[in-house]
Parts: C-alpha cells; structure tokens; sequence
C-alpha cells in the first residue's frame, strides 16, 4: 500500500474540505469530486504496482476524516450554504451526526473510488 501518496492524493479531499465549506455551492460540488474521483483513479492506476480498489478505498477512508474534522469544527459556517445536512441533526447534536455518518460516507464514496481505481487501471497504461 503506498501510503505515500494516498496522504498526498488526500489533500484534494482537504481542499475539497474547506471548499465546501462557503465557497464550492451543493448543487454542484459532486462535479468536483467526480473530476477529483477520476484523476486520482489515475494517478493511482499509474504509480500503484497493484491493489487499485483497495488504494482507492483507503484513499476515500482518509478524505472522510479530513471532511469530518473540517466540517465538524466549521458547521456553522457550513450549514448555511449546505441546508440539507440540516435535517440529518441528531438532537442538540448536529456535529455528532457529522461524525457518526463519516465512516458511512467513507465506505461508501471509497467503494465507488475503488472501484473507479481499478477502472483506470485497466485503461491507463503504467509509466
């Protein structure tokens, strides 16, 4: 596993993070991450020897936790510019929520870049 690079893969998912936050609108953030999905997959397709879902699994593992701290600490100013995250509260707790669902998200946004992964790396060649 190149940890290596998925840590340097993962810094989209950090500037997606703070993106989200005000500036990057809902209605069109899943077409960043669809062009962050495909270069990544890429990237990994050619620098990775083998493995390709499960580096791009891992790789969406540790963007959920960038996502989750920097949404969690900055939730008032997320929620604004994100009102549907508002009806997954739970209780008094919104942050909390946030957290519970992160490793959710994480697998399931790891699947589909796993998935995505190994795509490429049957139709990219190696360098």
């Amino acid at each position: 596993m190149n940890f290596k690079l998925l840590l340097q893969l993962s810094v989209f998912g950090l500037i997606m993070a703070f993106g989200t936050i005000s500036l990057i609108p809902e209605k069109i953030e899943p077409v960043f991450w669809v062009v962050i999905f495909i270069f990544c997959a890429v990237v990994i397709a050619k620098a990775c020897p083998g493995k390709y879902f499960w580096h791009g699994f891992v790789l969406s593992l540790i963007n959920s936790v960038w996502i989750t701290i920097v949404h969690t600490i900055f939730y008032d100013n997320y929620l604004p510019h994100h009102p549907n995250m508002g009806s997954f509260e739970l209780g008094r707790h919104p942050r909390l929520m946030l957290i519970l669902m992160a490793p959710v998200f994480g697998i399931m946004f790891g699947l589909i870049q796993g998935l995505f992964a190994f795509a490429a790396s049957k139709l990219v060649k190696k360098n």
